[in-house]
């Protein structure tokens, strides 16, 4: 992957809009669902591996290239979040919400599986 101040900027420019598309999906999906359960981390996280998976399957790995890095690297990586995902599920289980915290931990990853592969099929079709 290049490191050029161009891909550099891509990447970061996509990160912000990305983050910025994250923290408003949450809260409107903690708004409408309520905060009981971490529905905006888990759309966000399924919807970013749905469309990663479609670009996967559209164009293949050209992590070089800056509509890659600018979507997948920036806007994808700063849309989707490990660590929030980490944090809530944390804190579900420490208290004392071990179902919750186990169904954001399988349902995080089989959706997020199934979204990539579905992502990535219908890009082939």
């Amino acid at each position: 992957m290049g490191h050029g101040i161009t891909s550099v900027l891509l990447v970061a420019l996509g990160g912000a809009l990305g983050g910025m598309g994250r923290f408003a999906i949450s809260n409107a999906m903690a708004r409408l669902l309520g905060s009981a359960f971490p529905w905006g981390t888990l759309l966000v996280n399924a919807s970013g591996a749905f469309i990663a998976g479609g670009l996967l399957g559209m164009y293949g790995v050209p992590t070089s290239q800056p509509a890659w890095l600018f979507a997948v690297a920036g806007l994808l990586g700063g849309y989707t979040t490990v660590s929030s995902f980490s944090l809530q599920t944390l804190e579900l289980w420490q208290s004392g919400q071990m179902f919750r915290a186990t169904i954001n931990m399988a349902s995080t990853l089989l959706l997020g599986g199934a979204m990539a592969a579905l992502g990535w099929t219908l890009a082939q079709g």
